[in-house]
């Protein structure tokens, strides 16, 4: 279960949403609780988290691990403050500041290179799912993007299914969509890394996942958890997501 704060927390904030979430989850053995923050509230979150089973990821990363690109993060930079996972390719990122499939690869790489468990998007926006061809736009984007990966590189990555249409807009694929989708990708998995590959990567679903949905899109043998926007901002909702 992932949570993505986008743009919100200070890191007062952050401390404070730390002291009354890890109480909430310090049970919670039967899955793996990430918080992917803003860059200038990794060290808050990092040093909240401290001795407890929540890790901690970055939203974004350039591909290159140093030079003169004013405003960006390395993979060496996330790294070193102790994150361990990092968003690539997200919808928002790619609707908004120009992500393409093959930066969504080389950032992936880049990732990897470090040692950090890269979550990369892939989703189709709302036309494409009104023309049917969301199985196509899934598949352009894995082609271009994860499908460049060596085998060796693909088995410690995690794919989330994010239908743009979805994202903070209070609609929700159905359960049944939600998992065509990932069967789909799977599918991708599978053609390009073989069946025992397809089946250990781990496909999260992301799009207004909430306290009150997640039970019927987790029952999904298909979506194996959550990337969560809005309902990971406050502690009660993610903690309610993550101990469906």
């Amino acid at each position: 279960m992932a949570g993505n704060w986008k743009m919100f927390k200070s890191p007062a904030e952050t401390t404070t949403f730390f002291e009354k979430f890890l109480p909430l989850v310090a049970a919670s053995h039967h899955a793996e609780v990430v918080i992917c923050a803003p860059f200038i509230d990794l060290a808050a979150a990092i040093g909240a988290t401290q001795g407890s089973a929540v890790a901690i990821g970055g939203q974004n990363l350039h591909w290159a691990k140093e030079g003169a690109f004013t405003g960006e993060i390395s993979g060496p930079m996330l790294k070193a403050i102790g994150c361990q996972y990092v968003i690539v390719g997200h919808s928002e990122r790619r609707q908004f500041f120009g992500e393409t499939d093959e930066t969504v690869l080389k950032r992936t790489v880049a990732a990897l290179e470090v040692g950090l468990t890269p979550i990369v998007c892939v989703g189709e926006m709302l036309a494409e799912r009104e023309a049917n061809r969301t199985n196509e736009v899934l598949k352009t984007q894995f082609d271009g993007g994860i499908g460049g990966l060596t085998p060796d590189q693909f088995s410690r990555m995690v794919i989330a299914y994010e239908p743009v249409w979805a994202i903070g807009t209070g609609k929700v694929a159905t359960p049944e969509m939600a998992a065509d989708a990932h069967r789909a990708l799977r599918g991708s998995c599978e053609a390009r890394f073989g069946r025992e590959a397809s089946q250990a990567v781990r496909i999260l679903y992301g799009g207004s996942v909430k306290p009150d949905n997640v039970q019927g899109l987790m029952a999904q043998p298909e979506i194996d958890g959550g990337l969560v926007g809005g309902a990971s901002l406050e502690a009660g909702s993610f903690a309610g997501v993550v101990n469906f």
